[in-house]
């Protein structure tokens, strides 16, 4: 008599080796890997989400289309998946020009804390008072600079031009 037991398939979770944040099975995860997660694969919970292997299709997760994990942080191209699409790389740009930005009206600020205490520091020496004067004037200038080109640049992108990707 031969008896016929019936298969029994234990659904077991499948984890990928590695996600593209490269947290990888068995080793701590990165130190940037929460940031990456979370621009990568925005719904993931936890560490195991991001390398889940779906049963069906026997692949892990997809990352948030439009979206790369850099040094600079999460670059997003408005959930574009390919520079032919409208709005993409401005998109691109708009985050490029806010990085420029940022890095000039951050010279201009320590620029401007510098002329402050070169004229603190001066002790009423006129050539001191005036390398401050020359050195905040400049600062000053450099700031209003920054803002206007950060204005003029959106202002023509989004209004005049009516790029997409350069609304915020």
């Amino acid at each position: 008599m031969i008896l016929l037991l019936p298969k029994v398939i234990f659904a077991q979770t499948r984890l990928a080796s590695c996600d593209l944040c490269g947290y990888c099975q068995g080793k701590a995860p990165p130190q940037n890997w929460g940031k990456c997660r979370a621009c990568l694969y925005p719904n993931a919970s936890s560490q195991d989400d991001t390398l889940k292997v779906d049963p069906e299709t026997n692949l892990p997760p997809t990352p948030y289309p439009g979206r790369w994990y850099t040094f600079l942080g999460c670059i997003s191209t408005n959930d574009l998946s390919s520079f032919e699409s409208p709005g993409a790389a401005a998109s691109v740009v708009q985050l490029l020009l806010n990085i420029i930005f940022s890095f000039v009206g951050g010279a201009s600020l320590l620029s401007l804390l510098y002329g402050a205490f070169i004229l603190l520091t001066s002790q009423s020496n006129p050539e001191k008072i005036n390398q401050g004067k020359r050195i905040v004037f400049g600062a000053i200038a450099g700031l209003i600079f920054a803002f206007s080109a950060v204005f003029l640049v959106n202002f023509i992108g989004e209004k005049v031009l009516r790029l997409p990707g350069f609304t915020q």
